[in-house]
This record gives structure tokens, C-alpha cells and sequence, in this order.
């Protein structure tokens, strides 16, 4: 009975903490929905205005709209900075592995994502974590290290890796490829005074920092989520558990109680 009644504390504890987790978790998620929604209408707005540049014939002569022969790739993996997240950090690498890391760079992002790749893989850069911290200007930064990257021919092909947030209970690993561009079918050109190849070396590092920067607050918005669903369902689980505890704890002492009727009546009947 003794032990039943310590393990029924330690998960009375252990829920404690768990709900607060929860608590927190759903109060960043709904600041961090509100971003990812926000973020979201910018990337939209800045495809398409890049998607029109793309279409221009003057743009085909571009390096950065080019497929180089080489087969070396860089991958930008967003992680987050804790565990208790489901499978959140989990999904990521598995993305990762599945898209094959021989012969590529990677570019970190969030704490797990520096530590799980700092001894598995080559790293452009471990100077992105915590991603709580992360910034627009952190987005730009890691946009011109990739541009610089790609015009030292570091890399032949840059991929996003990060979690979309679909829901509140679903969080979906999923990449795109960043570098190089690619053109749409036809078109004309912009109406600029530039030359389109100017112009568009111009605007690809803030196009791909916004691209970027609207991936993490996805990713942050994917791992409130997952980590409130994970806490939501160890709080069910350690409903159980005391439930079940206290089952065997009320066995244990109907029985303990019984033997003590049994020897007193045995005694009775000695005498």
C-alpha cells in the first residue's frame, strides 16, 4: 500500500508539471498562429512577384535559374529547441534522411537541429539557435549566407526543410527547394528600368530571407502545437495511471482489512 501511494504522488507530480507544459504551450501557440498567418500572406505576395520575374525572357540566363551538374545540396533544417514534443523533431530528421544527406551541406536551424547534426553532418553555419530567439534579420542573415554559398558554389541546390502547421493537432514535415529558381512557362518582362538579371540578384536575398522567415514561424507554430498535444495526451495518461493506482490501492486494502477481520475471528474462536 505504502509503495502504490508513492507512485500515486510521483504521477500526481508528474501531471502537475505536464498541465503546466500545456498551459504554456497553448499560450505560445496562439501567438505563434497569429504570425504564421501573417507570414504566410507575405510569402504568398512575394512568390508571386517573383514568380512574374521569373517568367521574363531576360531572366534565363541567370546563374541562380540554372541546374548545375553537380549533385552537392545544402539543407536548411528548422528543428526546435526542446523535447516533449511528440514526434515533432523526430519527423524533421526523418525528412532529412529520406531525402538523402550523402554529399550535402546542412544549415541548422533551433537547438535540436544544431545538436542532431553537429556530429552527423557537415554544417554551413551552427550560429542559428535557439530558434525562439530567431529574428526577420537572423532570416536575412542565413538568405546571404546562402546566396554567398551559392555563388562560391559551396552547394548546387539549396532545400528548406521545416514542419507546416496545418492544425492544432496536425503538423505536417514537408521541404521546398530554394535555390536555383524555377521559371515559369512564357511571360514578359517587368516594367523596370534594371536589367532583369540586376534586379533579380537584387531581390533573391530578401525573397529567400522572406521565404525563410516565414518557415520558422511556421515550424514554431507546428511545435506549440505538437508539444500541447503531447502534453494534453500525458495528462490523459496520468489520469489513468492514478485511476488504476487507486483501484489497486482500494484491492490492496480491502484485502488487508479482510485478513484482519480473518484473525480476529480466528482468535475469537481460539478463546
Amino acid at each position: 500500500m505504502n509503495d502504490i501511494k508513492a507512485r500515486i504522488k510521483s504521477v500526481n507530480s508528474t501531471m502537475q508539471i505536464t498541465k503546466a507544459m500545456e498551459l504554456v504551450a497553448t499560450s505560445k501557440l496562439r501567438r505563434a498562429k497569429l504570425r504564421a498567418e501573417q507570414s504566410e500572406a507575405y510569402t504568398r505576395i512575394a512568390m508571386a512577384a517573383m514568380d512574374e520575374i521569373l517568367r521574363a525572357p531576360g531572366v534565363s540566363e541567370s546563374p541562380y535559374t540554372k541546374t548545375r551538374a553537380g549533385g552537392k545540396v545544402l539543407y536548411v533544417v528548422i528543428a526546435g529547441d526542446r523535447g516533449l514534443a511528440g514526434g515533432f523533431n523526430a519527423g524533421i530528421f526523418r525528412t532529412v534522411a529520406a531525402l538523402g544527406l550523402e554529399n550535402a551541406l546542412v544549415l541548422p536551424v533551433g537547438k535540436k537541429a544544431v545538436e542532431y547534426y553537429r556530429t552527423r553532418a557537415t554544417c554551413l553555419s551552427d550560429a542559428f539557435s535557439p530558434i525562439d530567439d530567431m529574428t526577420v534579420g537572423a532570416a536575412m542573415r542565413m538568405a546571404e549566407l546562402l546566396v554567398r554559398g551559392f555563388d562560391e558554389e559551396k552547394f548546387d541546390r539549396a532545400v528548406l526543410v521545416y514542419t507546416r502547421f496545418v492544425s492544432m493537432i496536425s503538423q505536417v514535415p514537408t521541404y521546398t527547394e530554394l535555390l536555383p529558381l524555377k521559371r515559369g512557362e512564357g511571360g514578359q518582362d517587368p516594367v523596370t528600368d534594371e536589367d532583369i538579371e540586376e534586379l533579380l540578384a537584387q531581390l533573391l536575398p530578401p525573397y529567400l530571407g522572406g521565404l525563410i522567415w516565414g518557415a520558422i514561424a511556421q515550424s514554431l507554430a507546428a511545435e506549440s502545437g505538437a508539444r500541447r498535444t503531447a502534453m494534453n495526451a500525458a495528462n490523459k495518461n496520468a489520469e489513468e495511471m492514478i485511476e488504476s493506482l487507486g483501484l489497486s490501492y482500494n484491492r490492496a486494502r480491502q484485502a488487508m482489512i479482510t485478513q484482519e477481520i480473518t484473525e480476529i475471528v480466528s482468535g475469537a474462536e481460539a478463546l
